[in-house]
């Protein structure tokens, strides 16, 4: 699932939504991938949507990764201790299909 523009209060149930509706249609066991390559803002309500989809994910045996998480995102996930919950991944190499 990609994200474009702010992950802000504007957005989050929006994405919350979304996600979590990824989650369930998911096939057992996979990874949900949140591709954050064109998202270059997260505020706490962004990040509560990311930590409800994961709590979700993981209850349902799926982990949930972020790739190409921006500078302040990685930095807000280690300001509040969150960063070592979700496995996270640089943007694939332009040209390069996503998985």
């Amino acid at each position: 699932m990609g994200v474009s523009g702010d992950l802000d209060i504007h957005r989050a149930e929006e994405v919350r939504s979304t996600l979590l509706r990824a989650i369930t249609e998911a096939p057992p066991g996979a990874e949900v991938i949140v591709d954050l390559l064109y998202s270059s803002f997260c505020d706490s309500s962004g990040l509560d949507a990311l930590l409800t989809a994961r709590r979700r994910a993981a209850d349902s045996g799926h982990a949930l990764r972020l790739r190409a998480p921006s500078h302040q995102m990685v930095r807000l996930l280690e300001s509040t201790d969150t960063a070592d919950l979700f496995p996270m991944s640089p943007a694939p190499p332009a040209g390069d299909p996503a998985d």
